[in-house]
């Protein structure tokens, strides 16, 4: 039975490559931190004001006019998100008579990689 964990290395000096040289081989961008290819990949901002566990049946009875207590007490910064990862906390402004978000912390890109992971 074949392992399915085992590293893949490969040699270019092994490959057969019809006569093409190295020289003739498409180059890779040498620089890890040349990052622009990037930028205009779309992501999903989502700000999260608070949320809360109900009952089906308490869900069940709400109507118009219903308030429904959550989990954050007021003026508390909001959890911003990106693609479902927290990114930071926000508080909410008005831009140009839209809502806008001011970031007043962004989570270390540690804690931020865990959140991808997990």
């Amino acid at each position: 039975m074949t392992d399915l964990n085992s590293d893949l290395t490969l040699d270019l000096n092994d490959l057969d490559l019809g006569g093409l040289g190295a020289d003739t081989l498409p180059t890779v961008a040498s620089s890890s931190n040349d990052m622009g290819f990037i930028r205009n990949i779309p992501v999903n901002l989502t700000l999260e004001v608070a949320s809360t566990e109900l009952m089906v049946g308490d869900l069940m009875n709400i109507s118009i006019g219903s308030v429904i207590e959550l989990d954050k007490l007021s003026g508390e910064p909001m959890d911003v998100r990106v693609n479902g990862t927290l990114l930071g906390h926000a508080e909410v402004v008005i831009v140009n008579n839209k809502y806008g978000l001011r970031l007043v912390n962004v989570v270390d890109e540690k804690d931020m990689l865990k959140g991808l992971a997990g």
